[in-house]
């Protein structure tokens, strides 16, 4: 399948902090093809294993599979749904957005309601509506209807947002923060053929809410080294200084040289500056942006793992819809391939 449908699938899919299984057996579809093994570890993290020498490095991939998302609280006597946030969401995005409630007897679709603006005061008016002032509308008469549809509370709430393309190569959708750093793994992978090193390509679980997966699929792998794969703030809207971000979409992937919990490791970010330049892969470089990626808890994992970040420009990113190139995608698979094989004149 094409670039863009596989993205799609993976945009599509519902992978809720702590309830990925969804996106975990995609991607293992997705993967199986370029590996010689795949197994789930005990937090549900896909490891997914390339086998080379014995004697030469080991690398380890990371995206993770999670999306940000909300969770079902409590429900009210008259059936309406109270919410909270799983990972980093701006309230102001949230009212009217349509939302799917994936519940043991299925998926409902919903509503996230507020009370309506004409029957505000002026002072409410002008307020941000917090979350735990909303409510999701599934259509329930009362509680009871909502528990009978299944619905209770910790299932797992997502934006009903489908995939789409805009134009040739900028698409929007759900989730790709991280469903591109997923499919730049899987394009990785397929692009290394035969390798020396033995490559641990992961799709890690709970990133969102404290890059929890990986640091315990990295202190199981042991790895020599390692690259995260992930996306970054897009700066090329209205209102974003060249000093928030001076990433751009289609302009290439994105190294972080620094970020609010890694500082890349030196030999890290010389190897893959060299490799762009040999392989005339054009790049961007960012430093001072909040947030961080799974690069940050793998590097601290054990004695330490020098790790470093490759990450895809992206517009919107923690909100319904996300916008990018997806030839930045391609982009960051071929540096992240082209860096694995040249391993030896670095490490």
């Amino acid at each position: 399948m094409s670039l863009n449908e596989n993205l799609e699938k993976l945009s599509n899919a519902c992978g809720v902090t702590g309830n990925e299984t969804p996106v975990r057996e995609l991607l293992i579809q997705l993967i199986k093809p370029y590996v010689d093994e795949i197994t789930v570890d005990r937090l549900e993290n896909v490891i997914a294993i390339k086998k080379g020498k014995p004697d030469k490095p080991k690398i380890m991939l990371a995206a993770h599979m999670d999306e940000v998302g909300l969770m079902v609280k409590t429900i009210t006597k008259e059936g309406f749904l109270q919410f909270s946030k799983i990972g980093g969401i701006d309230d102001r995005i949230l009212p009217a957005q349509k939302v799917t409630v994936h519940t043991k007897n299925g998926v409902y679709s919903g509503v996230i309601g507020s009370k309506p603006p004409h029957v505000q005061k002026e002072d409410e008016r002008r307020k941000v509506l917090a979350f735990d002032d909303l409510f999701i509308d599934v259509g329930a008469e009362n509680k009871e209807a909502a528990v009978k549809m299944g619905i209770s509370i910790g299932n797992p709430v997502a934006f009903d947002i489908k995939y789409a393309a805009l134009n040739k190569d900028m698409v929007m959708g759900k989730a790709f923060d991280n469903r591109a750093g997923c499919l730049a793994m899987v394009e990785t992978l397929k692009l290394l053929d035969k390798t020396d090193y033995t490559v641990y390509a992961v799709g890690t679980v709970q990133e969102e809410v404290g890059l929890r997966g990986a640091g315990t699929a990295a202190f199981g792998i042991n790895p020599d080294i390692a690259l995260a794969l992930d996306v970054t703030v897009a700066g090329d809207v209205p209102g974003v200084r060249e000093y928030d971000t001076s990433a751009k979409t289609g302009k290439g992937p994105t190294l972080t040289i620094s970020d609010s919990g890694l500082i890349t490791h030196p030999k890290i970010l010389r190897w893959l500056l060299d490799t762009a330049e040999e392989e005339k892969i054009t790049i961007q470089l960012e430093s001072g942006l909040m947030g961080s990626t799974d690069a940050a808890r793998i590097t601290l994992t054990r004695q330490g793992i020098p790790s470093g970040t490759i990450s895809i420009p992206t517009r919107y990113i923690h909100s319904p819809t996300a916008i990018l190139n997806i030839q930045d995608i391609q982009n960051s698979a071929k540096l992240a391939a082209a860096a694995i094989q040249k391993i030896s004149k670095h490490f």
